[in-house]
């Protein structure tokens, strides 16, 4: 079982303590990076949430509104802690994710873009459900774009 919640001033800096794979690392911002994008999107209504199992903090990830065409929600960064990968903790919070989107209903979809050298990530949005869009974006030629329609 797993909980999402906010990040606070009591729990931030634990935050920034979410490890990475070496590999990983060129994937994905920081944490402390992650915090970051929050701040700075801030007029796009982000959604940082930190991944709990029981008491232990095992990843986070951050969502925020693209109002530009085509309107979604954009999943911008997931990270979960090299010590909790492979049990299943991303498929969970994403599930928590699409069902709160889903009963929110903003938008029809939620989109995100992944390095195609990312074989895990690919991997795990698809086992949840995303699917490619066929969409490459110019700016970043070496990602594809996933889509999860709600």
């Amino acid at each position: 079982m797993i909980t999402l919640k906010e990040v606070t001033e009591d729990n931030w800096l634990d935050a920034c303590n979410i490890q990475l794979h070496d590999f990983q690392k060129s994937f994905v911002a920081t944490p402390l990076g992650v915090i970051a994008r929050a701040y700075v999107y801030r007029n796009h209504r982000p959604i940082l949430r930190l991944i709990y199992s029981d008491l232990t903090l095992v990843g986070m990830f951050l969502l925020k509104d693209l109002e530009k065409e085509p309107s979604c929600y954009e999943l911008q960064q997931l990270l979960i802690d090299k010590r909790h990968q492979n049990k299943g903790y991303g498929i969970a919070a994403l599930n928590q994710l699409i069902d709160s989107l889903r009963e929110e209903r903003k938008y029809d979809h939620i989109d995100v873009s992944v390095a195609k050298s990312d074989l895990g990530a690919i991997h795990l949005y698809h086992k949840v459900g995303f699917v490619e869009t066929g969409y490459i974006n110019p700016a970043v030629p070496n990602s594809i774009n996933l889509r999860y329609v709600l």
